[in-house]
């Protein structure tokens, strides 16, 4: 808890000395001393009026008076954690009460005014005991023969603040509030306690930052942001007697419970106003403005925990980060109290340009009352910093505890030690793994060989600890819709995905040396589990979570360079001292292999199962279709940001296959990860870049990597070939256009390679959009979908070369 100002400012903002009672403790101790312990008596009798009489003060309550130690046990007060974006601005806060505590110069001198005139007028006369206050309370109580009146001190109201707040159980709690002769003394001992060790200012502060208000608010500054949505500093006369007001009783005077309550609260501001008046501190016409004013509440929702965070999925990794991290407290216990009790302020690295960006590529494909899920997870390349998390379904319970509604309470972007689920199969974006392999053991782009229609893993498989693990009984066919037997390249046969290359190219360069290359990029099972290092390894059998897959694919845009995922940038504690989160990085891959699996996989989208689909700029990717469409995925990624997409049942992937299925109101007979994977991750990588300037690949070293040999494979498919001289279907799908490569240095506008191909009103499939806007009214696109279904429309992109050289139109 802050001390605030070392006794700056009293309450008519007048700047003060810092006095230390050197005439009011005299004063005090005089006044104890002429009647005895009379001053505890008289406390405990307003606490119990009808047990009054010369006999009360017992030999043992005299010994507690002056035997209990003066000294006061202060804990720090709890105060809310805080998420920021890497922006710094808040989207989800952590507490268990809600509390901002602030120095006294952010308190409004109307406030420390109001609060002083309801509950202690004379506290700065006394030392802790309002002899004047005490004797008049005692005498009302009396009279009503009840308690009508409190004649604690504000000062002895924080001692009272403080021992519940110390109280570790409700027993000690009921303790710290019993009306006891015990607890009354001991609570004005140690009240002269604080008296001697704080300034007036520094008690005043910390009562009005300790005391609840009611509306969930502990403190000033809380208080006037839920009652008013404003700061303790900007309160008015009005406001500031509203809270002066609510203190007292904060439940009685509740707003959020009701009108009643609202009623209770409006006479109450009405009393703290005329007292005020009394004591000449406002001008009666002013309080008389002011009482005549609406209570004019603004109830401010403080939303606690993930659930009620803007970005729900993105705040659940952070608060399990911060739980299981040992850097944050050697037990559970002590890291779930940092989180809740210690007022944090985390930084993340929570973009919201790229999440809104998934988000909104989400929602437009996939319904969060279908059974399917997507999820997807943007990680940026060389700092392995999160940027985005989302999923197609809201973060909450549904409707009686259902397990397939429109919410659920799984983070289905992360792992499950960060609130996961048990993931999907990754198909086969896990054929990028092997694919590195082969590259760093000498493989050259058009080396291969021919595949049969079918093919038994039933030899040359082992697993990292020797043993054989053939699979004699399983049969392996290539996936519907993607790649088919015959002869293929390292080049063409990922472009176009065929399983069986793939398991031939695993077995030929080795299953252990596959698997240690993926763990190597950061691949480990979303439960945690150990993975399956079995032949189908390359076909991703291995259950993963969009996180780690978007994360290892972000390696090779960074050329090699593995950066454990991370979602903290820094850490702000509650007295200042701030730490900094480093990337944690180190070489994966040798640069070289890098740019190799780059070339290929960028292929994908101009060569392969991403054919036709695309943003703009210089990407790669691979598509994830599982065999039996129990799920599909597609994980890409530019130099600048990667991004991972899943589709599966949430029921089950096994019992609930993607075929003949509704997604998003379109019906599908059968989901691939070009199908709706693909155009999710185009849609979000699109906008999430739109302001960022493109980067190239570095270009592969081709007297390493270029050339190779596959019996069979025709010279148009060889991954040599030149492009810009190959026509297509008669319509100029590709075209040469005299522009040069970028490896010789002029990319056009900045945004890499010059595009080489496009489709026109002749043939209706697919526009594709020039990266700068020009404004021009949205017109729906031909073909699948348009992209930009709340944007201005874009220029097709070689709209800007037929200004400058008809052609090919």
């Amino acid at each position: 808890m802050s001390s605030g100002s070392d006794g700056s400012r009293a309450p008519d903002g007048e700047p003060v000395r810092h006095r230390r009672r050197e005439s009011a403790v005299p004063v005090a101790v005089a006044t104890l001393g002429l009647a005895g312990v009379v001053g505890g008596l008289l406390v405990a009798a307003i606490a119990l009026p009808a047990v009054g009489g010369a006999g009360i003060l017992t030999r043992d309550a005299a010994h507690d008076f002056f035997e209990v130690p003066a000294i006061l046990r202060e804990i720090p007060l709890p105060e809310r954690t805080r998420l920021l974006d890497k922006d710094g601005k808040q989207f989800a806060q952590f507490y268990v009460q809600n509390r901002q505590s602030v120095d006294l110069g952010r308190i409004a001198p109307m406030m420390l005014k109001a609060i002083i005139a309801i509950e202690d007028a004379r506290f700065y006369e006394h030392a802790g005991l309002d002899m004047k206050g005490t004797i008049r309370a005692l005498i009302a109580n009396a009279r009503a023969g009840s308690i009508r009146q409190g004649g604690s001190s504000l000062t002895q109201q924080l001692v009272k603040n403080i021992l519940l707040q110390n109280a570790r159980s409700e027993g000690e709690r009921d303790l710290a509030r019993a009306p006891s002769i015990r607890r009354k003394l001991q609570e004005l001992r140690y009240a002269m306690g604080l008296e001697r060790k704080y300034t007036k200012d520094q008690i005043l502060l910390r009562y009005l930052n300790i005391a609840y208000f009611g509306g969930g608010a502990f403190g000033v500054e809380a208080a006037a942001q839920r009652f008013f949505g404003t700061s303790a500093s900007a309160l008015t006369l009005a406001q500031a007697a509203t809270l002066a007001g609510a203190v007292r009783t904060p439940y009685r005077t509740d707003p959020t419970l009701g009108p009643e309550h609202q009623e209770a609260l409006l006479e109450r501001r009405g009393l703290v106003l005329d007292r005020m008046t009394q004591l000449g501190m406002v001008p009666r016409a002013q309080a008389e403005a002011a009482k005549a004013e609406a209570l004019a509440l603004n109830m401010r929702p403080e939303p606690g925990g993930c659930s009620e965070s803007d970005y729900p999925y993105f705040c659940l990794y952070v608060q399990r980060d911060v739980i299981a991290n040992p850097a944050f407290g050697q037990t559970r216990a002590e890291r779930e109290r940092r989180l809740y009790r210690d007022g944090l302020v985390i930084k993340t690295t929570l973009d919201r340009t790229a999440q809104r960006a998934a988000e909104r590529a989400i929602a437009a494909h996939v319904y969060p009352k279908d059974h399917e899920v997507a999820a997807e997870a943007m990680v940026e390349p060389g700092t392995g910093r999160i940027r985005a998390l989302a999923a197609s379904k809201k973060y909450g319970v549904n409707p009686g505890d259902r397990g397939d509604g429109p919410k659920t309470t799984f983070n289905l972007p992360a792992d499950t030690a960060h609130g996961g689920g048990q993931g999907f199969q990754a198909g086969s974006t896990f054929k990028v793994f092997t694919l590195a392999t082969a590259l760093a053991k000498g493989w050259r782009f058009d080396q291969g060989f021919d595949t049969p229609g079918s093919f038994v893993p039933s030899s040359g498989y082992r697993d990292c600890s020797g043993k054989r693990v053939n699979a004699p009984e399983t049969v392996i066919h290539n996936a519907g819709g993607e790649g088919r037997g015959g002869p293929h390249s390292l080049a063409t046969g990922t472009w176009q995905s065929v399983n069986i290359f793939y398991m031939m190219l695993e077995r030929e360069v080795g299953l252990c040396d596959v698997v240690r290359t993926a763990r190597s990029l950061g691949i480990v099972r979303a439960d945690g589990k150990p993975l399956k290092e079995v032949p189908t390894f390359t076909l991703g059998v291995n259950e993963m979570d969009p996180v780690t897959v978007a994360n290892a694919f972000a390696t090779f845009g960074a050329r090699g360079r593995y950066c454990r995922p991370m979602a903290i940038l820094e850490i702000t504690e509650r007295r200042g001292r701030r730490t900094s989160v480093a990337p944690s990085c180190s070489p994966a891959l040798e640069e070289e292999v890098a740019d190799a699996v780059n070339h290929i996989l960028s292929g994908v989208f101009t060569r392969g199962t991403m054919k036709g689909q695309s943003i703009g700029r210089p990407a790669a990717g691979k598509t994830g279709t599982n065999n039996g469409y129990t799920s599909a995925w597609f994980a890409g990624y530019t130099p600048d940001l990667a991004a991972a997409v899943s589709l599966g049942d949430i029921r089950g992937a096994y019992k609930h296959p993607l075929t003949g299925v509704e997604i998003g109101g379109r019906s599908y007979g059968g989901i691939q990860g070009a199908t709706l994977p693909g155009p999710i991750w185009v849609r979000s990588m699109d906008e999430a870049l739109r302001d960022v300037p493109a980067t190239s690949f570095t270009p592969p070293n081709t007297s390493r990597f270029g050339g190779g040999t596959t019996p069979g494979l025709k010279p148009e498919d060889m991954a040599a070939a030149d492009p810009r001289k190959r026509r297509e279907d008669g319509r100029g799908e590709f075209f040469d256009d005299g522009a040069p490569y970028p490896e010789d240095g002029e990319g056009r506008r900045g945004r890499g390679p010059r595009p080489r191909w496009h489709r026109t009103h002749d043939t209706p499939r697919w526009y594709r959009w020039d990266p700068y806007d020009d404004g021009a009214p949205y017109h729906p696109g031909y073909g699948r979908e348009p992209y930009y279904d709340h944007a201005p429309r874009r220029r097709p992109w070689y709209q800007n070369y037929l200004d400058e050289e008809p052609r090919h139109h």
